[in-house]
């Protein structure tokens, strides 16, 4: 299944969640209300079935749970012309790129130093 079809898949469960608590409270604010206790009654019927909805939401996988993940890297150094990477270098991915505390990364000459994330 694409990232693509997984976002589809978590909006609509949104729409129907949110679709569902507007009928819910159409239905009940055109009941009677007869009593305080009837006001409780609603709300918590309308929390319970967003709380349904968006619990199901969140447990469905989501684009920011894949991809490519760079963390905790260490120190890289490069001389003359070499190239120091400590992170991600690359270009065209369809997938998420996560970068979190890299190393640093030092170059000397005519050298390239990448620390963090960088295209090509």
């Amino acid at each position: 299944m694409s990232n693509d079809d997984e976002m589809t898949i978590r909006r609509v469960v949104l729409v129907v969640t949110c679709v569902v608590v507007a009928v819910l409270g159409w239905v009940f604010a055109v009941s009677q209300w007869e009593t305080a206790s009837r006001i409780a009654t609603v709300a918590s019927a309308l929390a319970g079935v967003a709380a349904v909805g968006i619990g199901t939401w969140a447990a469905l996988p989501g684009a920011g749970r894949s991809g490519i993940v760079v963390r905790d890297t260490g120190a890289a150094r490069a001389a003359g012309t070499g190239k120091a990477l400590t992170g991600y270098h690359g270009s065209g991915t369809a997938a998420a790129v996560t970068v979190e505390r890299t190393g640093a990364a030092e170059a000397t000459g005519d050298g390239d130093a990448i620390s963090g994330y960088s295209e090509k």
